[in-house]
C-alpha cells in the first residue's frame, strides 16, 4: 500500500536534511519511528489522526505524565534490580527513563542483546535520550548513558518528554514502577560503609546473630 503523499514528502525532508547535516542516521530513524508510534498511540487514545505532521515538525508539545508520587501502593524497581533485567536467561528487558521503568520485552527485535537499543536496556539513561547519543561521552564531557540531565536545554528535555510519552503510550510496553536505590545501600551509606563492603557486613552481622542464637539455646 503506497504511502499518502504528505507522508512521503515528510519522509523525503527529514531524510534529506539528515545527508544535509551528516548527523546520526540510526538516530534520525529511531526518533521518526518513535514519532509513528507516538502519532498512533495520539489518535488511538485521543482521536488526533494527524499528529505525525507537527511531530515530524518538532511543534508539537510532548504529553505530560502524571507520577502518582504519593500513592501508597506505589510500585518501585532497585537500581540493582533493573541490572538484571537485561533479557539474558529469560530476563525480561526492561530501561528507565527520567526514574520510570518499563517493560518492552515485546520489542525485542529492537532492545535484545546486539539490537540497536539494547545500550538502554537495565539502566536509566535519560541523557542519552535527550543529547541523541548513544554512548560514550557527549558535547559536554559527561557520560551519554546516564541519568543525569545536568546541563540539559529545553529542548534536548522535550525530547527526553517525548521518549516517555513512547513508553507511556504504547500498546505492547508496560510501565513497572519506580527507580530507586537499594535501601540496604542507603542504610549502609548512611552509617559510613562503603558499597564493597556490603557482603562483609552482613556475614559479620549473621555470624552475630547465628552465635547470640547459640548462646540463648545454651542459657535455656
Amino acid at each position: 500500500m503506497p504511502l499518502p503523499p504528505w507522508i512521503a514528502s515528510t519522509i523525503a525532508i527529514g531524510v534529506t536534511s539528515v545527508l544535509l547535516a551528516r548527523v546520526d542516521y540510526t538516530m534520525f530513524f529511531m526518533k521518526f519511528f518513535r514519532d509513528l508510534s507516538r502519532s498512533k498511540a495520539r489518535a488511538r487514545l485521543h482521536g488526533n489522526k494527524y499528529a505525525l505532521i507537527p511531530m515530524m515538525l518538532g511543534i508539537e508539545e510532548p504529553i505530560k505524565i502524571q507520577d502518582d508520587i504519593d500513592a501508597e501502593n506505589r510500585m518501585t524497581v532497585t537500581r540493582e534490580q533493573l541490572e538484571e533485567m537485561d533479557g539474558f536467561d529469560g530476563a525480561p528487558l526492561y530501561l528507565s527513563i527520567k526514574g520510570r521503568v518499563y517493560d518492552v520485552s515485546a520489542g525485542a527485535k529492537f532492545y535484545g542483546e546486539g539490537k540497536e537499543y539494547h545500550d538502554w536496556i537495565g539502566k536509566d539513561a535519560s541523557r542519552s535520550f535527550g543529547m541523541g547519543c548513544r554512548g560514550g561521552l557527549d558535547r559536554m564531557g559527561h557520560e551519554c548513558l546516564s541519568e543525569s540531565l545536568e546541563g540539559l536545554n529545553e529542548k534536548e528535555l522535550k525530547e527526553i518528554d517525548r521518549w516517555v510519552e513512547l513508553y507511556e503510550t504504547h500498546d505492547k510496553y508496560t510501565f513497572v514502577g519506580y527507580l530507586v536505590d537499594d535501601p540496604v545501600e542507603e542504610i549502609l551509606e548512611s552509617v559510613g560503609v562503603d558499597g564493597g563492603e556490603t557482603d562483609e557486613v552482613m556475614a559479620e552481622t549473621a555470624e552475630e546473630t547465628e552465635s547470640e542464637m547459640e548462646t540463648d539455646q545454651v542459657e535455656s
